[in-house]
């Protein structure tokens, strides 16, 4: 199972990226993605999951980005984007998306998002 990350990189505060995980390999019955985020000298912080109904009920945000950032899962596709809008410099980190296959996690190798004051 592999998870690749895409769509990082530097935006002004106030401004939008949005990032995509592709997910391949053998693996079946995903129940949860999401995103993590790791700034410099801190803790890998949770972001976002989705759980596998999809709908805005099986979402859950972290209060930080509530309200600006949108997560959404193409099951066929089997990606896993994170759209996110009005950036503010705190939201600087390496972003790592994941997938949950019953009670196995699978990380993706991390995009840097830069946001500039």
């Amino acid at each position: 199972v592999q998870l690749q990350a895409s769509g990082g990189g530097l935006a002004q505060a106030g401004g939008s990226l949005r990032l995509s995980c592709d997910v391949s390999g053998r693996i079946f019955s995903i129940n949860r993605v999401g995103w993590f985020r790791q700034a410099p000298g801190k803790e890998r912080e949770f972001v976002v999951l989705s759980r596998s109904g999809g709908s805005v009920r099986d979402q859950e945000y972290s209060p930080s980005v509530e309200g600006r950032f949108t997560i959404s899962w193409d099951a066929i596709e089997r990606t896993v984007d994170l759209q996110m809008n009005s950036l503010k410099p705190e939201d600087t980190a390496v972003y790592y998306c994941f997938v949950d296959h019953g009670s196995r996690r699978y990380w993706g190798q991390g995009t840097q998002v830069t946001v500039s004051s």
